[in-house]
């Protein structure tokens, strides 16, 4: 978030923004430390391929162009949606504390008049019992009648149960493809009702995107992301649900779950989240007293989100005298084990300012992967 409060951006920025995320081998956390240290994305595009040589890239960097982001930007507004940034007064506010959260989003219905209500995630099994969608209803629809804002992700079973219950008071679907793909095509109506009613659709992925299997823990770390916490009914061991109360875990966030019987494989895993210490859910007055202390405290702010992310400031100065010599130290003290910033500048003795610009031009060039709480693996 800007230190100075919510920004602004121009069309001309936005465009720079969006064509920088959409560029090869950019990530968030890439994307927000390219941002601070050049002051702005359209000097940050100018450097890409500058700093993809230097990484020891062994083909050209695909770059987005400006036609394909006016393109994407144009598309997404005539399908009624809009791309908000980071820092924006309509990105969602806990969103915006996680590690690495997305530099833009696809926002489509009352995206700034959620923003800042308190948000609480339901998720739970896609193939729900009929007592466990009952669940979900009754608690999505006694936490909007309290003022929350209900999350999911628009899945059929549990979170179709819970967005259809909290309608009237605005419920937020995530999505795991283009803001235009409706996932399942069963709840394409669900999806309009939502919108209708004062809700919104949210996704970070692009316009015309087809989800894939591997993009819907992104989806999910969103979800827990947006919310004071997560309550799962009815999920497996090895569900998505679960996935979604391990970034909850990792966030800060609540985890609370609703226990089911030890017969039903549908429950083994909220049984096990309670076993675990998860807050035990009998009714949305649970939800209420364990979120409640949460409300208007501020959300625990990443690592790396400490800095505040700038657009049109003053740059982090000219790139750093780097000799090829410290570039080969970064180099040889990554390895497949994900190792943290900080280690590295300490085991190597460099410059932090330094070892960070080598990292993002390791990262440019293919050679290394950013894994959770800011890790790092060579992919050499």
């Amino acid at each position: 978030m800007s230190a100075g409060g919510p920004i602004q951006l121009t069309d001309a920025q936005r465009l720079a923004w969006l064509r920088l995320i959409r560029s090869e081998n950019i990530g968030p956390a890439t994307f927000r430390e390219l941002l601070n240290h050049f002051g702005s994305a359209g000097t940050a595009l100018e450097e890409l391929p500058k700093l993809s040589r230097r990484g020891g890239a062994t083909r050209r960097l695909r770059i987005a162009t400006l036609d394909e982001a006016e393109r994407e930007l144009q598309r997404t507004r005539d399908a009624g949606a809009d791309i908000v940034a980071l820092g924006e007064a309509a990105y969602p506010e806990h969103l915006a504390r996680i590690d690495a959260p997305p530099p833009l989003l696809t926002l489509r219905g009352n995206g700034p008049g959620l923003a800042r209500r308190p948000t609480v995630a339901i998720v739970g099994a896609r193939n729900a019992s009929v007592a466990g969608r009952k669940m979900a209803e009754r608690i999505a629809s006694g936490l909007e009648a309290s003022g929350y804002v209900v999350v999911s992700g628009l899945a059929r079973g549990i979170d179709a149960a819970a967005h259809g219950a909290a309608l009237r008071g605005g419920t937020v679907g995530v999505i795991a493809g283009g803001i235009d793909h409706v996932y399942p095509e069963e709840n394409r109506d669900l999806y309009a009702r939502i919108v209708a009613s004062g809700g919104a659709i949210l996704t970070e992925m692009p316009h015309g995107w087809m989800p894939r299997a591997q993009d819907f823990p992104r989806r999910n770390r969103l979800i827990s992301g947006m919310s004071l916490g997560v309550v799962v009914i009815e999920a497996a061991e090895r569900s998505g649900s679960l996935h979604t109360a391990r970034f909850a875990l990792d966030q800060g966030r609540e985890v609370m779950a609703v226990p089911g019987s030890p017969l039903d494989p549908r429950s083994a895993g909220t049984n096990s989240l309670i076993r675990a210490g998860a807050v035990l859910i009998r009714s949305e007055a649970d939800v209420i007293e364990a979120l409640t202390p949460m409300i208007g405290r501020a959300m625990p702010v990443s690592r790396s989100e400490r800095t505040a992310i700038r657009e049109g400031g003053p740059a982090a100065g000219e790139d750093a005298d780097i000799r090829e010599a410290e570039r080969a130290i970064v180099t040889e003290a990554l390895g497949p084990s994900p190792v943290e910033i900080d280690e590295i500048i300490r085991m190597t003795g460099l410059p932090a300012s330094s070892v960070q610009l080598i990292l993002i031009e390791l990262e440019i060039a293919g050679r290394l992967e950013r894994h959770g709480n800011g890790r790092l693996v060579s992919l050499q």
